[in-house]
């Protein structure tokens, strides 16, 4: 039996319908996620944003229920880079990292700014999750850097303008809770400038400052 037009246009709203209905149901998810203080899923990894944070540091530590085992005798530092653009994403870095012929995001951790990901968010890589080297490094010493330092990127052009006091303050906590669970001390704590001939993490990065508020944390 052939449809009516009005057959068409009612089953067309009930399309529309469910189709609303889905979309909404998807947003409610993930702000319950949020609320809940789970970790939303990400590309090759997961994402912890700053509203999961209740007591500083401890609140990181989901980022140690890693899928391999932590390798402790792998870690003996860690790097700290900018991105040098002022949006970043897991996704747009893992794409520029493939453009350039690596496998997936190079870095174990990404803290955002706001423009592409939430402000101190921070994004957990696959290369931390499993345990792997990083591919983050350059000069003389990048193979053993990206061997056994963890590389560590502000979302943010630190040569353009500074990053956000919240930015800096979750790239301390994350900072502090590695060194504490791996023993680093502060002077085990680069920039990638300490390495090669950059500038990276870039010469609006509050240094200082954050040696101040880590050594409070350590």
């Amino acid at each position: 039996m052939p449809r009516t037009k009005s057959t068409n246009r009612s089953a067309l709203r009930t399309r529309l319908v469910w189709g609303a209905f889905a979309a909404s149901m998807t947003a409610v998810g993930a702000m319950l996620g949020l609320l809940g203080g789970g970790p939303g899923v990400s590309i090759d990894g997961l994402t912890l944003p700053p509203m999961a944070s209740v007591s500083g540091g401890s609140a990181f530590e989901s980022i140690f229920r890693t899928e391999n085992e932590l390798d402790r005798d792998r870690w003996r530092g860690i790097v700290i880079h900018h991105s040098a653009s002022p949006y970043g994403s897991p996704v747009s870095i893992a794409s520029e990292h493939r453009q350039a012929n690596l496998t997936g995001m190079g870095y174990h951790f990404i803290v955002g700014n706001g423009s592409g990901m939430g402000d101190g968010d921070i994004h957990v890589g696959y290369r931390w999750l499993e345990q792997l080297p990083g591919a983050h490094a350059i000069g003389p010493q990048a193979t053993v850097y990206n061997e056994h330092a963890i590389g560590i990127c502000l979302v943010g052009d630190g040569n353009r303008r500074t990053f956000s006091d919240l930015q800096v303050q979750r790239l301390a906590e994350l900072v502090a809770t590695l060194a504490r669970e791996l023993g680093f001390s502060a002077d085990q704590v680069l920039f990638q400038s300490d390495l090669a001939e950059t500038s990276s993490p870039g010469r609006y990065f509050p240094e200082a400052a954050f040696r101040e508020y880590l050594a409070g944390l350590l």
